[in-house]
């Protein structure tokens, strides 16, 4: 998806090309962005058998999509729980905690703001 964001629209080969070697096989890039396209993240225009893809999805909603899905499979569906697994892989400090908590607080009081 980083990739289809940055480039806008390519083709497989425009995918498999912005990839770092050892670059993964073609048949892997097609199969990733045919899922991809299965699940509306991205749409394609076909010209002859040659297909030009694109993002359906900004970044931010593919993120929030992503993470919501991780949550539920994993987490079963607890956000705390989340929350919980990454500060214990993370080792956050209490001081980190608190400068995380007061973030939230003013996210928080932003959005009441803007209601």
């Amino acid at each position: 998806m980083q990739i289809l964001w940055d480039l806008n629209e390519g083709l497989v080969k425009d995918i498999r090309d912005q990839f770092s070697e050892p670059k993964p096989a073609r048949n892997t890039v097609s199969t990733v962005v045919r899922v991809l396209e299965k699940k509306g993240f991205i749409g394609h225009k076909a010209y002859a058998n040659v297909h030009l893809y694109y993002p359906l999805v900004s970044k931010s909603e593919y993120s929030k999509s992503q993470l919501f899905g991780l949550m539920e499979t994993y987490f079963n569906n607890s956000f705390p729980a989340m929350a919980s697994f990454f500060v214990r892989e993370k080792d956050l400090s209490v001081k980190e905690l608190d400068a995380l908590l007061e973030d939230t607080r003013k996210e928080l009081s932003k959005s009441k703001k803007t209601r």
